[in-house]
């Protein structure tokens, strides 16, 4: 069978890379799930934490009521912003180590949406070249009726 193109493809190999590769995007979806950005103000009158679902928690101690509501309303906006930002350093480091960029990580911070594209993409990319490799080998198969 010469010339097929797979003579030197080694499917135990594919299969142990393709077998971690799901588990690495597996363990980052996990995550990325139980990933909490968390923030308090200086003052310690207005704690946050948020979530990829948004704002998870406010806590307001009781002397935050006595700042005017414009006040108060600018302070919760700052760290609701400051967790936000804290949640995705954390998922910048996540995915970081799974995806083994951690010289570039600012554009994790920066544009998240576009990096989590490009995370689906690439286990698309996956499938269909798994998807195909198996094709063949099961088209290899049948012409050896095996």
């Amino acid at each position: 069978m010469a010339g097929s193109g797979f003579d030197d493809f080694d499917v135990e190999r594919f299969g142990r890379r393709a077998d971690a590769t799901i588990a690495a995007v597996e363990r980052l979806q996990e995550t990325l799930s139980s990933l909490v950005g968390r923030a308090r103000d200086e003052d310690g009158l207005v704690e946050v934490e948020f979530t990829g679902r948004g704002l998870s928690e406010l806590k307001l101690h009781p002397k935050a009521m006595r700042l005017s509501s414009g006040e108060l309303a600018e302070r919760i906006k700052e760290t609701v912003g400051a967790a936000s930002d804290d949640l995705y350093r954390q998922m910048n480091r996540a995915m970081a180590e799974v995806l083994g960029q951690e010289g570039d990580q600012t554009r994790f911070l920066n544009d998240p949406e576009a990096v989590l594209k490009q995370v689906r993409e690439a286990e698309s990319a996956f499938d269909r070249t798994t998807e195909d490799v198996l094709g063949e080998l099961d088209r290899i198969s049948r012409r050896l009726n095996l």
